[in-house]
């Protein structure tokens, strides 16, 4: 007889596997932050916002709050010191002016989250009605940053160029999301079947485009990459 719980559980590890991969892809972008001690046009803006869906998704994946999804948790925790970590290098390297935006932008984000936190524990006393609440708030956070990938794709299509959209990373971004579907369809979880469903669906759309415009793209071109960056992380 075929545990569903173990298998869930190595999907789970599989996922984290990957979804840690993706957290870490900004990695050589904050390299020559450091190098150059200057933010140039790079953007805090991504990884602010995945600060906050990261927290949002740990307090979820407590055993207080959606019980048997902890590898949720442990992900996100990750996550959270991860993307913490860059905001903190961006903070360094940046002028005062954007230093101010990144302390407001941060300030509201902690106190948006201890609010949840403590609206959940104190009067929602059940995991149904506590799962429910989170759960809706991370779709919501999850779908306002499917918004980013859109920016890339509509360039894509409009110069018929796929040299600024990686690869790999639209591939990772797919996988991450039908590896975190498999996770969530195992034992019924509609939180992170949704926002991931429509991940793995925008990595899927990313690897269309890719396919048809490989063609057409000028890779020795020397036009000015796009210094917007895009990060997305599901679950």
């Amino acid at each position: 007889m075929v545990d569903t719980g173990a298998i869930r559980t190595v999907v789970g590890i599989i996922g984290n596997v990957i979804s840690f991969g993706l957290f870490t892809s900004p990695i050589p972008t904050f390299v020559k932050i450091c190098k150059l001690r200057a933010v140039e046009d790079f953007k805090p803006d991504p990884y602010v916002a995945t600060l906050l869906n990261c927290a949002l998704w740990s307090f979820y994946g407590l055993p207080v709050v959606r019980p048997d999804s902890i590898l949720v948790t442990t992900i996100n925790g990750i996550g959270f010191f991860i993307e913490l970590t860059y905001v903190t290098i961006f903070f360094a390297f940046s002028s005062w002016t954007k230093r101010k935006k990144i302390i407001i932008a941060v300030v509201i984000e902690t106190i948006f989250f201890l609010i949840i936190v403590f609206i959940t524990l104190q009067f929602l006393h059940t995991t149904k009605y506590r799962s429910l609440i989170v759960g809706l708030l991370c779709i919501i956070f999850n779908i306002i940053m499917y918004t980013s990938p859109l920016t890339v794709m509509r360039m894509v299509i409009r110069t018929k160029s796929v040299k600024y959209m990686p690869f790999y990373l639209s591939l990772a971004n797919f996988c991450n999301g039908i590896v975190w579907v498999i996770f969530a369809l195992l034992k019924f979880d509609p939180y992170v079947l949704i926002p991931n469903g429509l991940g793995a669906l925008s990595g899927l759309v990313q690897l269309i485009l890719y396919a048809t415009y490989y063609r057409t793209t000028q890779w020795d071109s020397d036009d000015r990459k796009s210094s917007s960056e895009v990060q997305l992380t599901d679950v």
